[in-house]
């Protein structure tokens, strides 16, 4: 998933009109109000029920795949989602975008799956309902009421509310990592190869996103260089960095199994229970984790290090060859973070912050041109030809981003 797309952008201006009337369509039985007037339940205020307003969201594929909002507008304070895919196979999730920021997401929503919801309190302002895969896939939502405080005074204070922000997401992937790595142990304790593979799919952005957060846990009562309880490499290991006194673990030996022996094996079931066990480990040591500006500066660079090394390389999923789709996470991952920085960094160089935005833009440009809802995890696979053909123009844009990217770190850390 990306943000920022300036595509993305002028297709949602020039396609509101379009989603108005479809959710007109979908959600006023009758077409007229008490009055006669035509009905506009998408324009109305949402009705609140248990002290929050309650928006539903149904996404469909019968006739093109939509996403389809029953209210265009809520009132300030909680306000509460209720996502149903009926039957759609192309939107897999729902996520609610401030300017660049993801406020909330619910992912890995499969057709015939009872509805989930979601639940945030939002301050007054625009937002956008972001559906990627749908026929229109960004909708304007609309909060009335008071907007949510700005950060005011020092730079350093600016920059602080934003660590605060950024630890509220990052707990969030790694509450939706937990969560898909369970159904992905589920599919494959039950044999079902065709769905642990989808599930692996969906599993692998969360880890991707955050990666550059969590990697340095060791569990208790392990030395720091002892890989056998180093948590990274217990979930994503990659057969190039083996270490032969520990083995296969994690996500890429459930992989191997999937795509290159096509089988589960007893031996696959332990590896995903296992993995299972590891990220629900992971995610209760990282409950808590506060961030310096300056420590989202580096992990977002250290996110495209990770794209140039393995991604484009093909290194990281030389099984699945799903690549693209941990390379977008990648740099959904470092965007999310230089958001959180913007305003901030906004005032202590906003030429700088101009350039990074402007480079993060080209990058998800690019990413979208490899788009294919139909496959696994929305990306066509980076095969051995694709490979060939075009990681030289990937690997550019992705240097362009990186190199003023790189800058950010020190400004933040010694912004007066």
């Amino acid at each position: 998933m990306q943000l920022s797309n300036p595509a993305r952008r002028l297709a949602t201006a020039a396609g509101l009109a379009a989603v108005v009337a479809i959710a007109l369509t979908a959600c006023a039985p009758g077409g007229k109000t008490a009055s006669g007037d035509d009905a506009s339940p998408a324009a109305s205020v949402a009705p609140v029920s248990n002290g929050a307003s309650q928006i539903k969201v149904n996404l469909t594929g019968d006739s093109g795949d939509r996403c389809t909002l029953d209210h265009s507008s809520a009132k300030a304070g909680p306000i509460t989602f209720t996502i149903d895919n009926t039957s759609s196979t192309a939107i897999t999730e729902v996520e609610l975008l401030q300017g660049q920021r993801i406020v909330g997401e619910k992912e890995n929503l499969a057709p015939g799956l009872a509805p989930v919801k979601l639940t945030l309190t939002l301050g007054g302002g625009s937002y956008t309902v972001y559906c990627p895969g749908a026929d229109t896939e960004e909708q304007k939502f609309t909060v009335t009421g008071k907007a949510a405080a700005q950060p005011t005074g020092s730079v350093q204070t600016v920059l602080a509310e934003g660590t605060k922000g950024y630890g509220t997401y990052v707990a969030g992937v790694l509450a939706d990592m937990v969560t898909a790595v369970g159904n992905l142990n589920t599919a494959v304790q039950a044999g079902n190869l065709d769905e642990a593979k989808k599930d692996y799919a969906l599993a692998r952005p969360f880890y991707e996103k955050v990666e550059s957060d969590v990697d340095g846990f060791v569990l208790p009562g392990f030395d720091a260089t002892d890989n056998a309880g180093n948590l990274d490499y217990l979930i994503d290991m990659r057969e190039s960095n083996l270490d032969p006194a520990v083995g296969w673990h994690g996500f890429h030996a459930v992989e191997r199994d999937l795509w290159q022996n096509g089988a589960i094996t007893d031996q696959t079931k332990q590896y995903a229970s296992e993995l299972n066990t590891n990220v629900g480990k992971l995610a209760d040591l990282a409950k808590g984790l506060t961030y310096k500006p300056e420590d989202l500066a580096n992990g977002a660079a250290g996110l495209l290090e990770e794209v140039q090394t393995n991604k484009i390389s093909g290194e990281e999923e030389s099984y699945s060859h799903i690549d693209l789709v941990d390379f977008a996470a990648n740099v959904e991952g470092a965007e999310q973070a230089f958001a959180y920085l913007e305003p901030g960094l906004k005032k202590i160089d906003p030429d700088l912050t101009s350039t990074v935005q402007t480079q993060f833009d080209k990058v998800t440009t690019q990413l979208d041109t490899y788009r294919d809802p139909s496959v696994p995890g929305g990306y066509v696979d980076y095969t051995a030809q694709l490979k060939q053909t075009d990681a030289s123009k990937l690997s550019l844009t992705v240097q362009a981003l990186q190199e003023p990217l790189s800058k950010i770190a020190e400004k933040v850390a010694t912004a007066g």
